[in-house]
């Protein structure tokens, strides 16, 4: 998990979530890619006491953020190829103390699993390409790039 200096210039630096400038952990009041203002309270975990999370949660005042800001916020705290999830937990685990927050998670002491790239997608295939596609010709290219994961 990253802190950029970019971000310390929103941090809180006084009341209930105030913390220090580059700690690894902290609260921010971000100006979103879609011109909302987008709060977020990060933190890398603490192996010392079990949690072995990376965790940033991300609120509005009155809507969940998008997808757009989601992909923002994760570009703020990890890498490009740094996996990262949004978890739907067993409905007897719901926890909602925030009606519009959403969380990203990154465990620390294991890798996160990937479905393999042909269950999500073609991959290399833009999607006015697959509207100009015949049915059979996707067909192909699905077993093709299919046999070609396998041969890996």
């Amino acid at each position: 998990m990253k802190l950029s200096r970019t971000l310390e210039k929103y941090r809180f630096r006084t009341g209930p979530y105030a913390s220090e400038p580059r700690e690894d952990f902290g609260a921010f009041l971000v100006p979103g890619p879609c011109g909302r203002e987008l709060r977020i309270i990060a933190s890398s975990g603490d192996a010392s006491i079990g949690i072995n999370w990376e965790h940033v949660s991300v609120s509005l005042f009155k809507h969940c953020p998008n997808w757009q800001e989601m992909c923002f916020v994760k570009s703020l705290f990890w890498d490009d190829e740094e996996t990262v999830m949004q978890l739907h937990p067993p409905k007897s685990k719901w926890i909602n103390n925030h009606e519009f927050c959403l969380h990203l998670w990154r465990p620390t002491d294991c890798e996160i699993p990937l479905p393999p790239e042909i269950t999500v997608g073609i991959s290399g295939v833009t999607h006015s390409e697959m509207e100009g596609m015949s049915t059979e010709a996707i067909e192909v290219l699905k077993q093709q790039r299919l046999e070609a994961s396998l041969k890996k």
